[in-house]
């Protein structure tokens, strides 16, 4: 079991920055793969961006490619989502998730989710 708390979200305008800490308790959380997904009012969640157990790789989807980073600390049981360059459209609720070894894309290819954090942009 892992329970994960999402904190950092906000009100930021558009061209600022934002760092998202997803903090993990549980037993091992260096085993699991780490995602993060948000959802807009009205609309599906949508992937955003993945790491590995290790944190050796990690994977974007193309609308944050280059903006958004993800980064893990197995020390203190907390992976992270620096966002950069804000834009309206990055306005949704933001969700860590985990799941064992290897994670993906889709929502259902995970087991435990955060309850979520929200980030509003205004332009």
């Amino acid at each position: 079991q892992v329970q994960l708390v999402e904190s950092g979200g906000g009100l930021v305008q558009a061209g600022g920055s934002l760092r998202l800490s997803c903090a993990a308790s549980g037993r091992s959380f260096s085993w699991y793969a780490m995602g993060w997904f948000r959802q807009a009012p009205g609309k599906e969640r949508e992937f955003v961006g993945t790491i590995t157990w290790s944190g050796s790789s990690t994977y974007y989807a193309d609308s944050v490619k280059g903006r958004f980073t993800i980064s893990r600390d197995n020390a203190k049981n907390t992976v992270y989502l620096q966002m950069n360059s804000l834009k309206p459209e990055d306005t949704a609720v933001y969700y860590c998730a985990a799941v064992r070894d290897t994670g993906g894309i889709y929502y259902t290819d995970y087991d435990y989710w955060g309850q979520g954090t929200q980030v509003t942009v205004s332009s």
